[in-house]
């Protein structure tokens, strides 16, 4: 009986479950849309698998930028006012453009921060506190989070899809939502072509203290090996992305304490004091990767899944946040039309809406990469000429803080514009 009993619960395992969604990553993109979907349609069968153990993002001491539009959707979740208490406002932003040995950097181009009274353009929002708040909300919305899992395979049906994962179980949903990063193997299963090319740049990516407080005063040194990018955090401490080509970022990692530290000293400058490293230091390489389809039958991208491009923006992030909105607008509205949110006449709205965006967004930082990482002079007489054309214009200046701040376009995703679904 006992025998007989194992039997019956391993079976029970391994035996399909009938779900609307399944969404394969649990990172802030994933979660986000879970707990979008969910939220909007209670009804709706909502699961996560994700990959890594239960307790690994707890150990991500890493930050991210993250904008008004996607604030406005946190608020929506009704978690926006337990993650600011941890985040950096961003109220100030300047440009340079120089050479690392310059011992003065002009400025040619600076930001107020706020797209309105009260809201800066943008958070620096440390990756815990953000993950942290969206698994709350899975929790209360009962959303399951299975951890330890990847999706090994799917076969796509006429009513639904077979989801295979890799401890032997399976699934059935009518929609799979790939959150699995910029080397998805779940686009790779669907088919989905992307176009990609790499920059021969890592950005390496820390954490600093210093001494004097920063104002939530973002910075973006412009030199010729890529830009050198610093974030205000909490307190008197900022988050580095400081792009280098990737033989010198792989000897920076790699090197002793003092050799970087001297290195980060001569790009961070004395402007607020003696600085530290107080976190790890990781390399990341970096490309341009666009999927030339965000959608097959029953299978959706979103996040890095589909698109992967240069941080020199800081929209990473916010493009997977803008997927989130829209398809999560796409499936709600598809359900509650009574149509199959899985079906590929549906899912083409979704990608209809974010790829023509996404397009522009890559375009737009490949563009700018290879115009500001060089030291070439007739170029950079140009594209100094431009930022200070720039900087004298206001109305141009708010036009590209509202493009940054995610706040223009009277047809996004409602989510985004703060109005629940």
């Amino acid at each position: 009986m006992v025998y007989s009993a194992q039997m019956m619960r391993a079976q029970d395992l391994r035996r399909s479950a009938m779900l609307d969604v399944v969404v394969a990553g649990g990172g802030y993109v994933g979660l986000s849309v879970a707990v979008a979907i969910k939220q909007a349609a209670p009804h709706l069968q909502v699961q996560v698998v994700e990959a890594a153990p239960e307790e690994v993002w707890k150990k991500d001491v890493r930050a991210s930028a993250i904008i008004a539009a996607a604030t406005r959707m946190l608020e929506v979740f009704g978690i926006w006012s337990d993650i600011e208490t941890e985040a950096q406002p961003i109220n100030r932003m300047i440009v340079t453009d120089s050479k690392t040995a310059d011992p003065v950097r002009p400025v040619f181009l600076t930001f107020d921060g706020a797209v309105e009274e009260g809201r800066p353009f943008a958070h620096m929002v440390p990756n815990v506190a953000l993950v942290g708040a969206l698994r709350g909300l899975c929790e209360r919305l009962g959303i399951e989070i299975r951890h330890g899992l990847s999706v090994s395979g799917f076969t796509a049906g006429p009513q639904s899809t077979a989801i295979s994962l890799s401890d032997g179980s399976s699934l059935d949903a009518r929609l799979l939502v790939a959150c699995d990063g910029v080397r998805s193997a779940l686009r790779d299963m669907a088919g989905i072509k992307t176009v990609h090319w790499a920059y021969d740049q890592s950005g390496i990516v820390t954490t600093v203290e210093h001494e004097r407080s920063h104002e939530g005063c973002a910075e973006e040194h412009f030199l010729p090996s890529g830009p050198f990018a610093i974030l205000p955090l909490k307190g008197n401490r900022s988050s580095l992305v400081w792009t280098e080509r990737t033989a010198d970022a792989d000897r920076l990692v790699a090197s002793d304490d003092l050799v970087f530290e001297e290195e980060l000293e001569r790009r961070f400058g004395h402007k607020l004091g003696p600085i530290r490293p107080v976190g790890p230091r990781r390399a990341f390489p970096l490309g341009l990767t666009l999927a030339r389809s965000f959608v097959a039958p029953r299978i959706a991208l979103a996040g890095d899944a589909a698109h992967g491009i240069h941080p020199i923006s800081g929209q990473g992030l916010n493009l997977g946040f803008k997927d989130v909105a829209a398809l999560a607008e796409t499936v709600v509205e598809a359900d509650r039309l009574g149509l199959d949110i899985g079906s590929l006449n549906v899912l083409e709205r979704y990608q209809s809406w974010r790829r023509f965006d996404t397009l522009r967004m890559g375009v737009t930082t490949d563009v700018l990469n290879r115009l500001f990482s060089n030291d070439i002079g007739p170029i950079r007489i140009i594209r100094d000429f431009g930022l200070g054309v720039v900087d004298r214009l206001p109305g141009l200046k708010s036009y590209f803080i509202d493009q940054a701040a995610g706040t223009t376009g009277a047809n996004g995703p409602r989510l985004l514009a703060g109005e629940a679904l």
